[in-house]
């Protein structure tokens, strides 16, 4: 999902981008509620899991599909190197529809855990081969213009996903120095004390039993929009233990300006290796 693509024109690689950021968004939304699932404890909790996913599902992940079926594989079915690609995605997205199904009547912990678990390893598997196999072909095609044939398909490109990702195609890395001088933002603030905010060595707390997203195994250019996703499945009283390679400040900041004062900041730990933080939504 990080791989270079040539497109035919500017605004074709535009819409690359676009939807890529919204796929890796929709990974962490997915991730974060199937975790949900695989962690609850008990039936109950399971099953108020297994709703918040479905609706998730059959309000943003069907449509998605429907709309690809709608723009982009036709285009794609029309080259004869992609056809039985575009036939084998198809029938992919019956099975996402079918397994979808199934979650909805899962009557306990066990079976909706089966199912949301295939679920996200099959959209996952989905995904790889539209970014990978489908978007490049059609980028590449100069009598097709991608970015036309999915204007204002929110379906498609979302739109809130990195629009608001100032760092967006910028080494995180880079200038640390001058993004740690800037004040967090308000729902951001360090833990008091000045110590490590919760690492072990301190004695304060690890966190919640909240599921945990680690950003290092995630690529530079899909990390935020994954994160935010990841954020959006979260429901209040819930939390995520977000595992940084460097102090995330530029992302709090987005975070605030995106949902101000939506989500209550810990950090657990302080690096060197990592940081860890604990988001609770309130």
């Amino acid at each position: 999902m990080n791989d270079v693509v040539v497109a035919s024109s500017a605004s074709d690689s535009e819409a690359v981008e676009a939807v890529k950021q919204h796929h890796a968004h929709m990974a962490g939304t997915l991730a974060g509620l199937v975790d949900r699932v695989l962690d609850a404890t008990d039936d109950a909790t399971a099953l108020r899991a297994r709703d918040a996913l479905v609706r998730w599902a059959e309000g943003d992940l069907v449509p998605h599909a429907r709309a690809e079926e709608a723009a982009m594989y036709p285009l794609a079915h029309a080259d004869e190197r992609a056809g039985l690609l575009v036939e084998a995605m198809l029938a992919e997205h019956v099975l996402i529809v079918g397994l979808v199904g199934r979650l909805a009547a899962a009557p306990d912990h066990v079976h909706a855990a089966a199912e949301a678990r295939a679920l996200a390893v099959t959209f996952d598997s989905h995904l790889a081969k539209e970014n990978d196999q489908i978007l490049p072909l059609l980028a590449g095609k100069p009598d097709v213009s991608l970015s036309a044939a999915l204007a204002g398909m929110h379906e498609l490109l979302g739109g809130h996903e990195h629009s608001h990702d100032p760092d967006h195609g910028h080494d995180e890395h880079g200038d640390a120095g001058d993004r740690r001088e800037a004040a967090p933002t308000s729902a951001a603030e360090p833990a008091p004390g000045g110590g490590c905010g919760g690492a072990c060595a301190c004695g304060e707390s690890d966190g919640a039993d909240y599921p945990e997203l680690d950003a290092r195994d995630v690529p530079h250019a899909i990390r935020h929009a994954t994160i935010f996703g990841a954020l959006d499945g979260v429901e209040p009283g819930g939390g995520l233990v977000l595992v940084a390679p460097h102090d995330p400040l530029p992302f709090l900041r987005q975070l605030e300006g995106r949902a101000p004062g939506a989500f209550t900041v810990e950090y657990l730990e302080r690096g060197p290796e990592a940081w860890r933080l604990q988001l609770v939504r309130g």
